[in-house]
């Protein structure tokens, strides 16, 4: 199937790991040029090395911290004005910790919407008038299953998905006349290098409950299929969005769950679990 990707250019943050490289990685194999932004240099070198070994465009890479609106905006700029124009932008908020709603001050809430809404909006701002200048775009917004889904271990989480998805619909029902559409992405745990990082700290928590494999197992209780994601699979879901194929697709928050808003609210590999688990 042709996507239609070749030649467009696409500018993804937190594209040197995890999920924001697992989709950079699917743009480069589909012929797109792919820009990625993050703040590891060393994470940016490996990359870069990995996404040129399946391009069939440019890569180029640069350190950025999009929580820096100028340093956001001028990345931008900068890669637009390499590439002569863009097309496909990718972000994703931060990742505030776990915990219920009592266990938070208010600090911690406005730290929360800081880091997950505040970046993603302000780099779709600076995105904007090049989408527009293209007359063709696509704003993909990396969000998580609680924007779709209540989960009370993950308030911070909740809430923060939220606001972004209402920033997102809204930004669809503005744009869709101008080519440019807008969807949200609501994973469910995926084996990224973060969840396995957040398996090896549960396993230490819990000897008794088997290492971070068997947390990792754990985990892929939570939904229909009973495994948690493959980066690949998340991918698949994004470039698609992605594409000129998706042309009709905009305003939504797209579950990449496995099944498990079917399954219920219920996060058992969360019991006990520390504010820091996820970051």
């Amino acid at each position: 199937m042709d996507l239609g990707l070749h030649n467009k250019v696409a500018l993804i943050a937190g594209g040197s790991s995890g999920l924001g490289l697992a989709v950079a990685t699917e743009l480069a194999a589909e012929g797109a040029h792919v820009a990625i932004g993050a703040r590891d240099r060393e994470r940016l070198a490996a990359a870069e090395r990995g996404l040129k070994e399946v391009a069939r465009g440019r890569v180029c890479t640069s350190s950025v911290d999009i929580s820096d609106q100028d340093a956001a905006r001028g990345w931008v700029d900068e890669v637009a004005a390499d590439f002569g124009a863009l097309h496909i932008v990718v972000v994703s908020g931060g990742s505030p910790p776990a915990g219920l709603a009592w266990q938070f001050d208010l600090d911690d809430y406005k730290e929360s919407v800081g880091s997950v809404v505040f970046p993603p909006v302000g780099l779709a701002l600076a995105a904007l008038p090049h989408l527009r200048a293209a007359q063709w775009g696509r704003l993909l917004f990396v969000a998580s299953e609680t924007a779709s889904v209540p989960i009370p271990s993950l308030t911070l989480s909740g809430m923060g998905r939220a606001a972004l998805v209402r920033f997102a619909q809204a930004a669809a029902a503005e744009l869709g006349r101008d080519g440019i559409t807008v969807n949200v992405l609501a994973p469910s745990a995926t084996r990224t290098q973060m969840v396995e990082r957040a398996a090896a700290r549960l396993a230490a928590l819990a000897p008794a409950e088997g290492d971070a494999e068997a947390q990792l197992r754990r985990m892929g209780q939570h939904n229909a299929v009973g495994r948690i994601a493959r980066p690949e699979e998340f991918a698949a879901v994004a470039v698609f969005l992605a594409s000129e194929r998706a042309s009709f697709v905009t305003g939504g928050v797209h579950l990449i769950d496995g099944g498990a808003s079917v399954m219920g609210p219920a996060l058992p590999h969360f019991t006990n679990a520390p504010r820091d688990t996820y970051t």
